[in-house]
């Protein structure tokens, strides 16, 4: 997901202002056919990429909604809410403007033993609101320094992530795991942190949002891992430099979402944190360019 050496940038009145006019003012907000309402589509956005206008949740949410995304990503849990929302609440607040919530970032680090039953307490909170919104997957974006500097403290937190994604399970929600560029950069044991991590998790309770961009950044090849662990990446971030298929893009997503199928993929998430416009104009462009890529079926 983000890189958190990243600066957050702003948005300027003027320029959410700008933005908010052109993908929203011009209509009242998208209401989706009845039979519409179930159907599911593979593009979708993590509104980390707008968490600058996340304060106005339903100013934002009807502008992705108008910008012709199906579903979002989230990336403000906390203490029972969804962007300070009861989950029921945000859940029809995205349905009112056209998108289904159909996943979330959030998580904890791998407790010690004196911790483990008050994180289980915490993550029995967390997955019980996303039950109730009828999310599909819960997917923690981060790992501590232990599972970067050997391989007993990755082991540690693939046991942990196994133990959260058997309570996820329970809960019919599936769990996963959000790489960044380190994981393929760092050596545990003559392997990558990446590979120990697909093989000391258990697939059936452990799924990867493979994050491509990061993984291309980290000097690896999405392909390969499809060719080596198929099935094993449910969800993509669908990330570049900047806005998806912009200026200087460095991806080759042709070749990626030829192998969709090897990949075990059911859903991409589009995620921007770099930005050559303001935020929400960058997040339009890149659905725009999906839209137009002959390799993305943007069907179920």
């Amino acid at each position: 997901m983000r890189n958190f050496s990243l600066k957050n940038l702003l948005i300027t009145g003027l320029a959410a202002v700008a933005i908010q006019g052109m993908v929203s003012c011009t209509s009242a907000p998208k209401q989706p056919a009845a039979e519409e309402k179930s159907a599911e589509k593979f593009i979708g956005l993590q509104l980390w990429s707008v968490k600058d206008s996340m304060s106005n949740v339903a100013g934002t949410l009807a502008s992705v909604g108008q910008m012709g995304y199906k579903f979002v990503e989230t990336a403000g849990y906390g203490d029972g809410k969804i962007y300070g929302l009861d989950p029921v609440e945000f859940k029809n607040l995205c349905e009112q403007n056209g998108l289904l919530f159909l996943g979330a970032h959030t998580g904890q680090d791998v407790p010690t033993q004196e911790k483990w039953a008050e994180t289980m307490e915490w993550w029995d909170t967390c997955i019980a609101a996303h039950q109730a919104a009828g999310v599909k997957w819960i997917v923690q974006p981060w790992m501590g320094a232990p599972g970067y500097e050997s391989l007993e403290g990755l082991k540690n937190y693939c046991n942990y992530f196994n133990a959260v994604g058997e309570k996820c399970n329970a809960a019919g929600i599936r769990f996963g795991y959000h790489n960044h560029d380190k994981e393929f950069s760092t050596l545990l044991e003559g392997n990558p942190v990446y590979d120990w991590m697909l093989e000391l998790t258990d697939s059936a309770k452990v799924m990867f949002e493979m994050d491509l961009y990061w993984t291309v950044t980290g000097g690896a090849n999405p392909v390969d891992y499809f060719n080596k662990y198929p099935g094993r990446f449910e969800l993509w971030h669908i990330k570049d430099k900047a806005e998806v298929g912009g200026t200087g893009t460095m991806m080759n997503f042709a070749a990626i979402f030829a192998e969709r199928a090897k990949a075990g993929t059911k859903y991409g998430i589009v995620e921007v944190e770099e930005y050559n416009f303001p935020p929400l104009e960058s997040c339009a462009k890149s659905i725009e360019y999906l839209k137009a890529a002959e390799y993305v079926d943007l069907a179920e």
